[in-house]
């Protein structure tokens, strides 16, 4: 039945396993709010823990005394942060992430009036491990090999997205006084146009530069073609000022500086995360499957070594790989009218780590299930 495989898919295919007491913890950036209750028991026991490793570290210690060290399911809305990192390492408790819509949604249900606190939220979150926990999958870390790469590039998404931010406010700083720059150049984050601006911040600047100047500044940034160079140095020579306001300039310029510093910095960040990928994902034991794979290149590679994982058995087929990936759309059927969600929309579970783009995982996809076909035929 596909509602029997469903379960066993977001059960991970394990064994029930017997637990000594189920335990679910409201997290906060601070303190902690937990709910406890033991197997044969219906007493629920409440309190708080700071979200200190001592203070963890004694927590944990008691329960792990108290139940003989027999294994803890645990829910916790997170599967990833500062929480679910410190409790990764102690083996008895078995962490069951719960998706942050489904206890909103939850909550909406058991409590019409729109009340929330901390004890209910970890009330709810108990129920749902100790009664729908099919619904849930326990968190099973990757290998230290996979999660080192997880964590490299995930962290890389981030730096390449700090510095598209950081590129958007400095072309629209730019706008404002200094328009000639993206439609000379383009990329404004590039590492010639920040060293430009950083030289020379305004029109008035630049052309007080003698044209000798230019020419070797734009070599040294690997610009070769002298038909390209002369014409920008005729541009800028000819260019006139977007404005007078020198109170608004000046303040334009220092703002426009910091970015510059800005996008440099992270320009250096995301070339040495690119080496340390590089490095992680060639000493991979798995690596040479993705970096065969067509169209798979020295960024993109890693990032599918990294979404795949090393526990690649929790996917049974492609369709699987694609709703987990979140680019399967989701049918939604009501009465005589059904209809299909767009992808653009997102499927409301689903990974939101450092995905390759939907194109990327469709092809690899598409191209898994080519391959399984033709070695179906020739066997």
């Amino acid at each position: 039945m596909p509602g029997e495989n469903q379960d066993k898919l977001m059960s991970g295919n394990q064994p029930e396993i017997q637990y000594a007491a189920f335990l679910a913890i409201d997290w906060a950036d601070q303190k902690h709010v937990w709910s406890l209750q033991e197997a044969n028991s219906s007493t629920r026991e409440r309190g708080e823990v700071d979200h200190m490793p001592e203070a963890v570290e004694a927590w944990v210690a008691q329960m792990s005394r108290r139940f003989a060290g027999r294994p803890i399911a645990v829910a916790v809305e997170q599967s990833r942060g500062a929480l679910v990192f410190m409790l990764s390492k102690y083996e008895q408790l078995h962490i069951f992430p719960v998706p942050p819509a489904m206890t909103a949604n939850l909550r909406k249900a058991f409590c019409s009036s729109g009340a929330k606190n901390d004890p209910a939220d970890a009330d709810l979150l108990l129920d749902l491990v100790q009664r729908h926990r099919e619904k849930l999958r326990c968190l099973s870390p990757d290998t230290e090999a996979t999660r080192r790469i997880q964590n490299l590039v995930e962290e890389r998404r981030k730096l390449v997205d700090e510095k598209t931010a950081q590129s958007n406010r400095l072309e629209a700083h730019l706008k404002i006084y200094f328009p000639q720059i993206p439609r000379w150049f383009g990329d404004v984050d590039s590492p010639m146009v920040c060293a430009l601006l950083e030289r020379w911040p305004t029109l008035e600047a630049l052309q007080k530069a003698r044209p000798d100047t230019l020419r070797s500044f734009f070599r040294k940034h690997h610009s070769r073609k002298e038909e390209l160079i002369e014409s920008r140095i005729k541009a800028i020579g000819e260019a006139m000022p977007a404005l007078k306001d020198r109170a608004l300039v000046e303040a334009k310029v220092v703002v426009v500086k910091v970015s510059v510093q800005l996008i440099q910095v992270l320009h250096e960040g995301i070339e040495g995360l690119n080496r340390q990928i590089q490095e992680a994902a060639e000493a991979h034991p798995d690596f040479f499957i993705f970096d065969s794979l067509p169209g798979a290149g020295p960024v993109m590679a890693p990032r599918l070594l990294a979404a795949f994982g090393s526990q690649r058995e929790r996917y049974q087929n492609a369709a699987e790989m694609q709703t987990f990936s979140g680019i399967a759309p989701v049918t939604e059927t009501s009465g005589s009218t059904s209809r299909k969600r767009k992808e653009a929309e997102r499927r409301l579970m689903c990974s939101v780590g450092d995905r390759p783009t939907e194109t990327k995982v469709r092809n690899l996809v598409a191209w898994i299930e080519g391959e399984r076909e033709t070695k179906s035929r020739v066997y």
